[in-house]
């Protein structure tokens, strides 16, 4: 699915490698988990939320901070990256734990996240099979959607790690650039959204 966390998962493989980027992507996936879990735990609340007046509180707070992420990546400076003698990315651990947290609080600051996960298990909901063990049918199939992600995500971050050798000083400026454009784009976009709600 191609949003803000898709250029940054790129983005990281490109730069940091494919650990790097797995790190980030499993913070992403452990918020999703969160967001899946709200909106078990919380299904009348989250539905009421959807289509109440909060929606647009949360869309415009979720926008105001893809618009910050925006700026920050925007304007940040390209540092070099350390590699050792085989050409591997030079990483420390808390790297690592500081990658898995910058995924999940990127994803965490979508409100639309929530949303999608709340429509899947309406969905799931309406269509499932086995009404004598709903739940199991629901969260066999939330189940299988996160493979599914977590195996496209893993195809990108593989094939991303293939364009490193081509990557320059100003591919990198040019890419931070980007990604501040998107998420620009994208804080813009909840923005109007829960603007035209209230």
């Amino acid at each position: 699915m191609i949003g803000p966390v898709f250029f940054v998962l790129l983005e990281t493989s490109i730069r940091k490698g494919a650990r790097a980027a797995l790190a980030l992507d499993l913070g992403v996936l452990l918020s999703d988990l969160v967001y899946i879990l709200i909106a078990y735990v919380f299904y009348s609340e989250v539905a009421a939320l959807n289509s109440g007046e909060k929606s647009g509180l949360l869309k415009i707070i979720g926008g105001s901070l893809f618009m910050i992420f925006a700026f920050i990546t925007f304007f940040k400076k390209v540092k070099e990256i350390k590699v050792d003698a085989v050409g591997k990315v030079v990483q420390k651990p808390s790297d690592y734990v500081m990658l898995s947290l910058k995924g999940f609080l990127l994803n965490l600051a979508n409100p639309m996240v929530i949303f999608y996960w709340f429509s899947v298990m309406t969905l799931a909901e309406k269509n499932t099979n086995a009404p004598d063990n709903q739940e199991g049918s629901i969260f066999f199939f939330i189940l299988v959607l996160l493979i599914t992600f977590f195996s496209l995500d893993l195809l990108k971050i593989f094939g991303a790690k293939k364009l490193r050798p081509l990557v320059t000083y100003k591919v990198l400026v040019t890419l931070n650039r980007l990604i501040g454009i998107v998420f620009f784009g994208f804080g813009i976009f909840l923005i109007i959204k829960g603007t035209l709600k209230i």
